[in-house]
């Protein structure tokens, strides 16, 4: 999830600097603080960052040398009875907001759709790892549908276990996100490592979609290809979505994020990626060992802000810590985490860019 309300309210200053304005640092630290609900909102939990793939695009390939570790489910209970969904009241309003700012319907299909319609709303289970991997997933998912919450993650179709994603499809899991890279089997296996290919992960798909309709389940199937920019991609996405054709899935062509692990500049699609970093502001991230981190991207735990084991998340939240870090996203003081480890620019790299010509 993130902070729905702290988006809306922000976005008339957030667009001003997008556009080329330079507003004191201070009225801008202000206004943020503002906005900022004390009340903490959690964009993810990393249940585990065990994985048994070696993809090329992935800096947990060759990067992370953190401990290995799933995250205890007395941990988990504990940082979900700290949280509450949005109202649908709150939802309709950020529905409205989402059509009128940014233009895209809420029942298109696309990138900018699922980043704008689907991922606020939901309890993100991944991080460096694969939840598939994750032998307590079915009833984490459980937990969170018995207390109002709308959960999703990514995950390799390689690891697809039939019955167990039946049983999480029917535990609420609301949308599940599944990687496909290449429709050709050799290929696959270069760009995500030996344990994948694509003929076998789409034959588990489709069990998964005859699974999901015999037993009434709700659950949103999602299909990707990450724009790897190479030159047959968008003929592989093409093929991609013929396999799939009248099938239930939504399926969409992925900007390539960790694009600094790749030493690549190639043009992003998303919303996501083309606005500053507002994590410090509008959520938190929880790992596998309850660590709160500065946000998912941070593979190695490089940047700590509390303990979820002993600490509540409130505290945590509204603590020195946090305080500290948001004072450096805007002053451009980050640790190299967050300037030159991730695509994304931070508010105080903005702040302190040149007004170009046409904005004057």
């Amino acid at each position: 999830m993130i902070d729905i309300e702290f988006y809306m309210l922000v976005h008339q200053l957030k667009q001003a600097i997008m556009s080329g304005e330079r507003p004191d640092r201070e009225f801008v630290r202000d206004e943020f603080e503002r906005f900022r609900s004390p009340e903490p909102v959690v964009f993810n939990i990393e249940t585990t960052n065990a994985c048994n793939m070696k993809c090329a695009m992935c800096p947990r390939t060759t990067m992370m040398t953190r401990k290995v570790e799933t995250l205890g489910m007395d941990v988990f209970d504990r940082i979900v009875s700290q949280l509450k969904p949005f109202t649908k009241e709150q939802w309709h309003l950020w529905r409205d907001f989402a059509e009128q700012n940014y233009g895209i319907d809420h029942g298109d299909m696309s990138e900018n759709h699922f980043f704008l319609y689907i991922l606020p709303k939901v309890v993100v289970l991944h991080g460096f790892g694969d939840p598939l991997l994750d032998k307590h997933m079915p009833r984490r998912i459980r937990t969170l549908a018995e207390k109002g919450f709308e959960t999703y993650f990514s995950c390799n179709p390689a690891n697809i276990d039939i019955d167990t994603s039946v049983e999480m499809f029917r535990n609420g899991l609301n949308y599940v996100k599944y990687s496909i890279d290449s429709v050709d089997d050799i290929e696959h296996k270069k760009i995500r490592g030996e344990a994948s290919d694509f003929t076998h992960s789409y034959r588990k798909i489709l069990r998964l979609i005859e699974e999901k309709e015999k037993h009434g389940c709700a659950t949103q199937l999602i299909i990707t290809m990450i724009n790897l920019d190479d030159e047959d991609r968008l003929w592989q996405f093409d093929r991609l979505k013929e396999a799939f054709d009248g099938l239930d899935v939504y399926i969409y062509l992925k900007s390539l994020d960790q694009q600094w692990y790749l030493d690549k500049k190639t043009q992003m699609g998303s919303i996501h990626w083309l606005e500053f970093c507002q994590f410090p502001w509008s959520s938190m991230t929880i790992k596998s060992n309850g660590a709160v981190a500065m946000c998912g991207q941070d593979y190695n735990n490089e940047i700590i802000l509390g303990d979820a084991r002993t600490e509540s998340l409130y505290d945590i939240w509204n603590g020195a810590k946090y305080a500290d870090f948001r004072r450096r996203h805007i002053d451009c003081d980050c640790a190299t985490r967050c300037t030159d480890r991730c695509d994304m620019k931070t508010l105080g790299q903005l702040l302190a860019a040149p007004v170009a010509a046409n904005s004057k």
